[in-house]
């Protein structure tokens, strides 16, 4: 059965869908922008002729970026980084949270208490840098998701998740036909929580691409830079020795076009991969945020 609106609800509808259609447009159009300066002329660039169409249409930028291997060198090293940090986030995060869930947990409010407290105080600055240089992690792959290997956030949502969608009328029936609390977790807990994990491996996956403040304090060597902190080179300081040559010989390729193509290439992965996880995303989103 229909329910039928009344004027003034219509009339907010259509003012609602009006703006968010204007809000979208005005959050696509630099990205739209930078697209169509990464396919466009030199010449064109210099003379600003570059608004949300691409002018003088080439690829020669993109040839010059996917030719260049410090790109890729640090394209792997952040495919490392997302990989190795997402899954011991995942672990770590699901470890920490299935067990406060319960509420016959001894010491659970206390515990409870010092996360918020990270989630309020955060370590400062130069203590976090002394800690990861005493461990001998500078210049290693390691201190590109170590400190954020853990997050309270994640913690508490994945907490409130389990707490809600897992009851432990469940986990005590598995406890009665035997099942360790090592199989209780990876064949129940796990498999009933494949919402809010896939939503924590993207904001994990999603939170270490996009970082490069750890690489810009931990790390000096070259070969360990990440994706990020090789664009902030790019871009911020103008460092485009390792273009000089195809600059020099292509005049279809410009340092601006090349800095733009190499902002597409990197952005593409993470738009790539957001629809296939997105039901899931928003699954656990709002699953997770219910309290008791």
């Amino acid at each position: 059965m229909r329910i039928k609106s009344s004027i003034g609800s219509r009339i907010f509808d259509s003012f609602n869908v009006i703006g968010l259609c204007l809000f979208s447009v005005l959050i696509m159009l630099p990205v739209v922008n930078v697209v169509s300066a990464s396919f466009s002329s030199e010449q064109a660039l210099t003379k600003s002729r570059v608004s949300f169409w691409p002018v003088d249409f080439h690829y020669g930028n993109y040839e010059a970026v996917m030719e260049n291997s410090v790109f890729w060198n640090a394209f792997l090293v952040t495919i490392c980084v997302v990989v190795m940090g997402t899954l011991t986030n995942l672990v770590l995060t699901v470890s920490a949270a299935y067990p406060l869930s319960r509420r016959f947990l001894r010491g659970r409010k206390p515990i409870l208490m010092g996360i918020l407290f990270t989630m309020i105080f955060q370590a400062p600055l130069i203590p976090t840098y002394l800690l990861i240089k005493n461990l001998n992690l500078m210049d290693s792959i390691w201190a590109l998701f170590v400190p954020m290997a853990c997050g309270a956030f994640n913690v508490m949502l994945c907490m409130t998740f389990l707490r809600v969608n897992v009851p432990e009328e469940l986990l005590e029936a598995a406890k009665v036909d035997g099942m360790s609390e090592y199989g209780i977790v990876a064949k129940i807990v796990v498999p009933l929580s494949m919402p809010i994990i896939m939503t924590l491996m993207l904001f994990s996956a999603v939170s270490l691409w996009n970082n490069y403040m750890l690489a810009l304090l931990y790390i000096t060597e070259a070969r360990l830079r990440p994706l990020q902190l090789y664009l902030y080179q790019l871009i911020s300081q103008g460092n485009m020795m390792e273009y000089a040559d195809v600059i020099d010989t292509a005049t279809s390729s410009s340092p601006i076009g090349i800095q733009m193509a190499t902002v597409v290439i990197s952005t593409l992965p993470i738009v790539v991969v957001y629809p296939f996880i997105q039901k899931h995303f928003i699954k656990g989103a709002l699953l997770g945020s219910i309290k008791e």
